[in-house]
């Protein structure tokens, strides 16, 4: 499915112009059931597997990826492991983006500091657009 959707996508990609960047989407267990597992057909990546996350992340990085993004998925119940963000990052060279399950700042700033070069939100911002402000401040580290 998500290939199809890529080929369908190329032609208008190119059409507009748009930069590409290359970037791994690895879904992680959140505990229950996402929007995401259930619409893609996946089978997510145990979240106290953090070898084979990384795995992953390094078979993307060879195959020329750019990012590596690891999902819980939209409204997950869990967030990734802060073990196993740490445990990716440590493991390859390339940024890595964080996302599914994160509601609050502090919940943010935790996979900031686990070595999240990105984190993103969804639900937790479309149900209450008032805390972006607390997202933006709790994620931006200064030396």
């Amino acid at each position: 499915m998500l290939i199809g959707q890529h080929v369908l996508a190329a032609p208008l990609i190119k059409e507009y112009g748009i930069e590409v960047i290359p970037t791994a989407y690895m879904l992680i267990e959140s505990g229950s059931l996402t929007s995401t597992e259930y619409m893609s057909s996946t089978k997510p990546i145990p979240r106290g597997k953090a070898d084979i996350a990384m795995a992953h992340a390094l078979a993307a990085e060879y195959l020329g990826m750019k990012l590596v993004y690891l999902e819980t998925g939209s409204g997950a119940g869990k967030s990734v492991p802060e073990t196993l963000i740490r445990a990716v990052v440590d493991y390859i060279g390339s940024p890595v983006i964080v996302g599914g399950g994160i509601r609050d700042g502090q919940s943010a700033r935790a996979k900031v500091e686990a070595g999240a070069s990105f984190v993103v939100t969804g639900t937790a911002v479309e149900a209450d657009p008032a805390r972006l402000q607390e997202l933006s401040r709790a994620v931006h580290i200064r030396d």
